[in-house]
């Protein structure tokens, strides 16, 4: 008997596995583990792009490339576009932590609308990344693809480069649309945690947690479109 309840004692010890030793629910552990690791996806196409950027003589002059407001000037409003998908996307930041702030207080209409807001913010911003990408494919980039040799010059500030375009038309597709994928993928998880919350799951959970991991997501989302825009739109 003294021999079980020895056992018993060691089960409930913190290191046991019952309960996280930081005092972390395991599901918010594990999702910092897996945003770590998409970090470091994200960090060495970033650090590939610099690499090749920085290794030219000459690179497509962002001014130049993203010089359109689509549906109303293709030229003369250089990243202004670009900026008002960035406020957004920041904007769809300030509703998702307003939605967790409302979750803990088990404030189940504030977080309906909180979501509905970073739901329509998500798809505001793949709209908007949209008509970018349209926009450039009319201007003949594409992955593998580059404009006609003799309208290359408009987009470039020094001497002209084909292979620099294309090193930087491959890399922009690449990564703004696997950074694309990434807000898509939290749009979706966002509108299942919405329909979850309508339905009254996280009010008989009597906790919202699912709220805060889904929003840790579109925070890391929100933070790694910083560094896409200051490495394509602003160096």
């Amino acid at each position: 008997m003294d021999s079980l309840s020895q056992l018993d004692q060691v089960k409930t010890t913190p290191w046991s596995g019952g309960r996280s030793p930081w005092s972390v629910e395991y599901g918010k552990i594990m999702m910092w583990f897996f945003l770590l690791s998409d970090a470091f996806t994200f960090s060495a196409l970033l650090v590939y792009y610099g690499a090749q950027r920085f290794s030219k003589f000459t690179w497509p002059d962002p001014d130049l490339v993203f010089q359109s407001i689509p549906g109303i000037t293709d030229s003369g409003a250089p990243l202004v576009f670009v900026g008002i998908m960035t406020f957004i996307l920041i904007m769809s930041s300030v509703t998702m932590v307003l939605a967790v702030e409302a979750g803990h207080r088990n404030a189940k209409k504030e977080v309906i609308g909180w979501m509905i807001a970073t739901v329509v913010g998500g798809f505001m911003f793949l709209g908007c990344q949209a008509l970018e990408w349209t926009h450039l494919f009319h201007e003949g980039f594409g992955w593998g693809e580059i404009p006609p040799a003799d309208h290359l010059e408009h987009f470039f500030s020094t001497e002209v480069s084909s292979v620099a375009t294309l090193q930087f038309s491959n890399l922009f597709f690449t990564i703004t649309g696997f950074h694309g994928f990434h807000v898509f993928t939290g749009v979706v998880l966002n509108v299942i945690i919405l329909c979850m919350t309508i339905a009254g799951v996280f009010e008989r959970r009597g906790h919202y947690l699912m709220v805060e991991k889904v929003g840790l997501y579109w925070h890391f989302v929100d933070l790694v479109w910083v560094f896409v825009f200051t490495f394509f739109y602003l160096i």
